[in-house]
């Protein structure tokens, strides 16, 4: 839950963010700003193919850090900044999110209604083929309402 008002801040913000993220070869998926207490807090979830590494997370960190310090966004109130990975309860939102999570299970609403719930074996930017109890769908990512990855405690094969 964001603070009240602060769609133009996180616009801001992901504008401010988004190239020295970019710079190191990250994507900035997501900003979330909340209040707890006195402070606010800044939440960044930074991604890329392969996923992040701790170091990712620390070099995200410093330029995050320092942008907002030059740019003095926050307006100079006590805020903690959170840097970290998107979850894996993150929808699936965007081709790339789609390429991460090959061979994922994925469970997919689709804007019709449907419900599908398969592994991912390919996508692009405009589709994504899944296996359907062994047979191959594939789902326009235009066509899709919902898509979140399934987590599996003992994989199947």
């Amino acid at each position: 839950m964001g603070v009240p008002g602060t769609t133009d801040i996180i616009d801001r913000l992901t504008a401010l963010l988004s190239g020295p993220v970019q710079g190191l070869g990250l994507d900035l998926e997501a900003l979330d700003l909340s209040k707890a207490g006195k402070r606010s807090v800044l939440r960044v979830a930074v991604d890329k193919d392969g996923g992040v590494s701790m170091d990712d997370v620390a070099e995200a960190t410093k330029v995050v850090s320092d942008a907002l310090d030059e740019a003095d966004l926050m307006g100079g109130n006590p805020f903690t900044l959170e840097v970290t990975s998107p979850g894996v309860d993150r929808p699936l939102t965007l081709p790339r999110h789609w390429r991460r999570n090959a061979t994922r299970l994925v469970k997919v609403s689709l804007t019709e209604g449907e419900e599908l719930t398969g592994r991912i074996v390919t996508s692009d930017e405009d589709s994504a083929t899944l296996d359907v109890g062994g047979t191959e769908v594939t789902v326009a990512l235009a066509s899709v309402a919902k898509a979140k990855i399934q987590i599996e405690f003992k994989r199947e094969g």
